[in-house]
């Protein structure tokens, strides 16, 4: 097997671990009910970017590039949807009253 071909293989392999990195981050956003130390900002960055080298990988045939930014801009996504419901709820839902 050619060096190039074992490159692109482990590139795609870690590529899309990078890509579902941020599951663990949905976990615990939706263990915790909450995203407030989420930077949804970061997110919406990164998505451009992913369709950026999704279409560049298109144009080149190289799905080493094309299937792990997929990969991330569903994952970069479903974060993003996620820290909106919960900020949502936790916009609607009224504090606890206390009483002493």
């Amino acid at each position: 097997m050619a060096l190039v071909t074992v490159l692109g293989i482990a590139a795609a392999g870690w590529g899309l671990a990078m890509a579902l990195a941020p599951v663990l981050q949905i976990r615990r956003m939706w263990h915790r009910q909450s995203s407030e130390d989420v930077s949804v900002g970061f997110f919406l960055v990164l998505i451009p970017g992913f369709g950026l080298w999704i279409v560049y990988g298109l144009a080149r045939s190289d799905w080493a590039l094309v299937v792990p930014n997929i990969a991330a801009v569903l994952v970069a996504g479903t974060t993003i949807a996620i820290a909106r419901l919960l900020r949502r709820r936790a916009a609607t839902t009224p504090e606890p009253v206390t009483t002493r």
